[in-house]
């Protein structure tokens, strides 16, 4: 593949032109197994170029930590030679983890289940052969990746996560894995203010530790990140950057991932 400003000839397929400083993708899938992490390279809607990077576990059931970290540094390093402006992951939750940690790029989960769910929403219609040619080569996460991307024109946050929590009620329920949860959300980059609330301690007991999901978000596109600890409860309101309940649905369902990730939630 050459470069498409100056037709350099690229090392990999996407890779970030240093001749004239062009980036030759600007969203990368990663689709993460227990041995391997399949990256698909998108410019806009066009898949540009498709790498695997695979590892080799000690053992059949999982990775060793040594392994899960050297082999998320290895995707990592596939990425960062790309320099997309978003990365999209699906899979194994603990490579997946480990390499959102070592990333600094907008990154989005692909909800479980989503990648079959209403696949084909919106995605081409009778008499559109083009739209239905582009997503016959590709795999569902891809297709979900290309249904909705374009629709995620929503402003990113700078603000650094600790200066994203504010209002009137500083404490939060759980302790450390209270704080836990709301810096999951603070870290995301549709998020922009957290305003905790007052907390109810006259619910039903519960033996789980805390737990944590964001709500169904209202009109205006903010939601409510509800924190249960034993017999306490606490709602938290998370303003976002969605415009309407459909946007909003979606940094939801972001949220709800992160915090799955960060086992603040039932699988």
């Amino acid at each position: 593949m050459n470069c498409r400003r100056c037709g350099t000839p690229l090392e990999k397929p996407g890779d970030y032109c240093l001749t004239c400083n062009t980036a030759n993708a600007d969203a990368v899938v990663a689709e993460f197994e227990p041995d391997r992490a399949h990256l698909t390279l998108l410019d806009e809607d066009d898949v540009v170029g498709e790498t695997t990077v695979t590892t080799r576990p000690e053992d059949r059931e999982r990775l060793s930590e040594v392994q899960l970290r050297n082999f998320a540094g290895r995707v990592a390093d596939e990425i960062r030679r790309k320099r997309p402006e978003t990365v999209y992951a699906a899979g194994e939750r603990e490579p997946l983890r480990e390499t959102r940690a070592q990333l600094h790029h907008e990154f989005y989960r692909v909800p479980d289940g989503g990648a079959s769910e209403g696949a084909h929403d919106g995605a081409g219609t009778a008499g559109d052969p083009s739209d239905d040619d582009r997503e016959a080569d590709v795999s569902p996460v891809v297709r979900w990746v290309l249904d909705r991307r374009g629709d995620r024109s929503l402003a990113v946050v700078e603000t650094p996560p600790r200066e994203k929590i504010g209002g009137s009620h500083s404490t939060l329920i759980g302790d450390r894995k209270g704080r836990k949860a709301v810096q999951t959300v603070a870290e995301h980059p549709h998020v922009k203010k957290i305003v905790p609330g007052p907390i109810d301690a006259g619910g039903t007991g519960s033996r789980t530790g805390l737990r944590a999901k964001a709500t169904r978000a209202g009109t205006n596109g903010n939601v409510r990140l509800l924190l249960r600890d034993g017999s306490s409860v606490q709602e938290n309101r998370i303003v976002t950057t969605a415009m309407d309940r459909e946007t909003g649905e979606r940094v939801r369902e972001d949220l709800n991932e992160a915090l799955r990730d960060a086992e603040l939630q039932d699988a």
